[in-house]
């Protein structure tokens, strides 16, 4: 017997390519409809590429079959090969093998770029430099950062927008922005990451508003429709997180129509990137509902 779950996701499974209709006679692979294009962060995949179910190397063609035009890189997956020219090559030929563009590294475990040591600061910054190599040789257009620091909500704000400037300058000489996501402690409240925007006032320097980060910590969350209104007016990308979704399809803890509704006010017009973290579907399964769900309310 079919369930309407089955049936959600054979329907989806069928709508890869080309896309299902919307916006009544447009698809969203063309026609004056399309604000966004759809992207593919490989953290969705993170179950598969841990147990070695996919291979790196992989992924854009994986991102293909499932009728994204770009990937978001996380540096987990690749960690001891950025500094290999050879491998980045691989990497951007198959990407260009599948019509597919290469957007962002997502890079953690670098260090604080907020350390209240300002040697330490320094050599975090610098720990990221090999990124911002390996993005420039893949043709993205940014690296993903964190904002991490401690002391007071001030110093955390001023430490912070020091590490991304000394970034920011270093990804000038290569064309790159750098990008903070909102990734827990304060750079989840969005009024907090706003500021340091601000503070680090270059034109390189933006964020990339994730829907589902707003856990401040200690059971504490910060209104994510808030959050993502305070980080738009400086977003260079944008990540659609899910986790479970209804019977009829729906994220059940982010309303997607009101999300889109801020960022398509907000005057974004760019990628939107899937990012699915939960268990209670597969990884194909869970990105397939995301995606599905960021078409059908592509209009809102």
């Amino acid at each position: 017997m079919t369930t309407r779950r089955d049936f959600l996701l054979t329907c989806a499974g069928a709508a890869t390519l080309p896309w299902l209709s919307a916006c009544g006679s447009l698809t969203f692979a063309s026609g004056s409809g399309k604000w966004f294009r759809l992207s593919l962060g490989q953290w969705s995949f993170h179950r598969a590429l841990f147990s070695g179910e996919m291979r790196h190397l992989d992924f854009a063609a994986a991102a293909n079959e499932l009728g994204f035009e770009g990937v978001e890189y996380v540096n987990a997956f690749f960690k001891d090969k950025a500094e290999d020219s050879e491998f980045i090559g691989e990497m951007k030929s198959r990407c260009a093998d599948h019509g597919i563009e290469s957007l962002l590294i997502m890079c953690d475990g670098e260090g604080a770029l907020g350390d209240a040591n300002p040697r330490q600061r320094r050599r975090a910054v610098e720990n990221h430099f090999k990124w911002l190599d390996a993005a420039a040789g893949l043709g993205c257009h940014s690296i993903r950062v964190n904002a991490q620091s401690s002391g007071s909500w001030d110093e955390q704000a001023e430490r912070s927008a020091d590490g991304l400037h000394q970034l920011c300058e270093a990804g000038d000489q290569r064309g790159l922005s750098v990008i903070v996501e909102n990734h827990g402690g304060l750079s989840s409240n969005g009024k907090w990451l706003a500021q340091v925007m601000e503070l680090v006032a270059h034109p390189a320097c933006g964020t990339l508003p994730d829907f589902g980060n707003f856990n401040l910590g200690g059971g504490n969350s910060y209104d994510r429709y808030l959050g993502v209104t305070e980080l738009m007016p400086y977003a260079k990308a944008v990540s659609a997180k899910s986790h479970d979704f209804d019977i009829d399809g729906n994220e059940v803890n982010t309303d997607f129509s009101r999300m889109l509704r801020i960022v398509k006010h907000s005057g974004y017009r760019g990628f939107i990137g899937v990012e699915y973290e939960g268990g209670h579907h597969s990884e194909r399964e869970g990105i397939i509902l995301t995606r599905d769900l960021l078409i059908k309310h592509q209009c809102s």
